[in-house]
């Protein structure tokens, strides 16, 4: 059966997914983006098409339907690499071209998933835990709520309407540690035109290696095919991508928290609810319950979960297997130590706290028992190589330059 894949985003997720596909079917993958980034223009294992007004949804569609039309005589893999894209495929499943295929949810089940504020309300008596969390409503709450215990996390509830703001002082998560910052922090946002419900969280103690990632496919009878579970030692740093994991080790645990019990866990939530298609959870291990904590949930693949695809897990070839063909895939619980590195062993050297974790990230290093998402030896471009290289040596000002601290 003959298909292609297309791409929507031109982000680091969709530059893996083009390696994905590349190494699974050694094929170019389609690219739809909003506009040029680093990631992506500069590679040889792409078809790259612009749109600037794709984030709005009339063209959206009408983007899709035309690249469909060119294609009719194939099934066309669609795969989104954020929450923006998925919406919209999800809201206009009837006004798109039916060689579109694409694995999702309802919306109501999205918005459970994406929208901050309805996930945590909606899912507060599931089998997860989360940190203490309050709401801060931008069109009715002018008054801060006095009973905080600081530091707290403030992020948006509204991902998408959050991520179509530009703003000077716009980050994708605030660390708050008094009244005056959260207040003037608010105040910003809600200026910039923000205008739906805060999250104003408890901050759960400990460095970045007390966060967790964990990737999961449901295929299309809901049943967990895949699951990982990998120990964050490093995040990323800069304004618009502190959450994201910059260094992870796959089957790696140094807290007490019992990983094979968390996984069974999040493979029964995602079994109870009416999902389909990969999600990321992002997780953090609190050291005063002796439990995971659910900070949020990817109702896609996470920026990081390339790893899966270098443990043998294929991400494009679980979704050509799973809705192309209709086969059923195997079971899979990613065990294996494997080490995902965005940056250069220096900034591990330097940056990584937690010294069992340091360790052995430099000892898979040296096995190397690692790979870069972004670092592709068939995908040659001279333009990309000298891309590369700089990204590797801006990482050591981000680093030194960064607000986050944990």
């Amino acid at each position: 059966m003959e298909f292609e894949i297309l791409i929507l985003g031109s982000d680091a997720n969709a530059y893996y997914m083009a390696r994905c596909t590349h190494e699974a079917y050694n094929k170019k993958a389609y690219l739809i983006g909003k506009e040029p980034l680093s990631f992506t223009k500069y590679s040889n294992i792409l078809n790259i098409q612009y749109e600037k007004r794709l984030w709005d949804e009339e063209q959206f569609v009408k983007t899709l339907n035309q690249f469909a039309i060119t294609h009719k005589t194939k099934k066309i893999l669609t795969i989104s690499t954020n929450e923006t894209y998925i919406e919209f495929l999800i809201k206009n499943r009837e006004k798109l071209a039916k060689n579109l295929i694409y694995s999702s949810p309802n919306l109501e089940t999205l918005l459970s998933l994406t929208n901050k504020e309805q996930f945590y309300k909606t899912y507060k008596n599931s089998l997860l835990e989360f940190p203490e969390t309050i709401y801060f409503d931008c069109t009715k709450n002018t008054i801060i709520p006095s009973s905080l215990t600081f530091p707290v996390i403030v992020k948006p509830a509204n991902v998408v309407a959050f991520n179509h703001l530009s703003f000077e002082g716009k980050n994708k998560i605030y660390k708050i540690n008094n009244y005056e910052s959260l207040e003037k922090v608010i105040n910003i946002i809600k200026n910039a035109g923000y205008s739906d419900c805060l999250i104003i969280q408890e901050y759960i103690p400990g460095d970045d290696s007390n966060l967790f990632d964990a990737v999961v496919y449901v295929d299309r009878k809901r049943k967990v095919k895949l699951i990982s579970f990998a120990q964050i030692g490093l995040q990323e740093r800069t304004k618009t991508m502190v959450g994201n994991a910059a260094v992870l080790i796959n089957g790696m645990n140094t807290t007490n928290g019992d990983t094979l019990k968390m996984m069974k866990i999040i493979q029964k939530f995602m079994e109870s609810i009416p999902y389909q298609g990969f999600a990321e959870f992002d997780l953090k291990y609190d050291i005063r319950t002796n439990s995971f904590k659910v900070l949020e949930i990817n109702a896609r693949q996470g920026r990081s979960s390339y790893y899966v695809s270098a443990l043998g897990a294929n991400l494009v070839k679980i979704l050509v297997d799973d809705l192309i063909y209709q086969i059923d895939i195997e079971e899979k619980k990613l065990t294996d130590k494997l080490l995902l590195s965005f940056v250069p062993k220096g900034i591990i050297k330097k940056y990584i706290v937690n010294s069992q974790f340091k360790k052995e990230a430099l000892r898979l290093w040296k096995q190397k028992k690692k790979v870069s998402p972004m670092i592709y030896k068939k995908d040659k471009n001279i333009k990309r190589f000298f891309m590369l290289k700089k990204r590797l040596w801006n990482y050591k000002k981000e680093y030194k330059n960064s607000y986050w601290r944990s």
